[in-house]
């Protein structure tokens, strides 16, 4: 196989939950309102870091498509579809576009503001701690 190059994205970004390896920035999302077989999905018009499975034709809630299934590219995780052809025309529009399952992916700002509560959660708890010491410590010399 060869070496796996990554594609790094700037900012907030959207990478697979088992590797944590960027795959699609939140302004390449043209709808949260997609439903698999595991629950909600993202339709993305850009996608990175991804191989592709060979071309097969399946059977949706919204008709017939020809897909090709999503693989991380680091891990090998499968995280979705991307379509390449529909049958009908009024889904027609999804042809070329990627489908990130939401149980497979993370969005890494959620883990930034929980790094970001846990730092001010400790160093709050910090303080504090070092306030109830200093008083602890009073009373105890005026109780002496």
């Amino acid at each position: 196989m060869g070496r796996v190059f990554v594609i790094d994205l700037d900012g907030r970004f959207y990478g697979c939950r088992y590797c944590n390896t960027p795959l699609a920035l939140p302004h390449n999302i043209l709808s949260r309102n997609f439903n698999c077989s595991q629950g909600r999905a993202y339709l993305f018009s850009k996608v990175v870091n991804i191989t592709l499975g060979p071309p097969v034709e399946r059977m949706m809630i919204s008709g017939l498509h020809t897909v090709e299934d999503i693989f991380c590219c680091s891990c090998g995780q499968l995280l979705g579809w991307k379509y390449v052809l529909a049958y009908e025309k009024n889904e027609t529009y999804k042809e070329g576009k990627f489908v990130l399952e939401r149980w497979t992916i993370v969005d890494n700002i959620e883990e930034e503001l929980e790094l970001n509560l846990d730092a001010q959660a400790g160093s709050q708890g910090s303080q504090g701690d070092s306030q109830a010491d200093s008083q602890a410590g009073s009373s105890d010399t005026e109780n002496a």
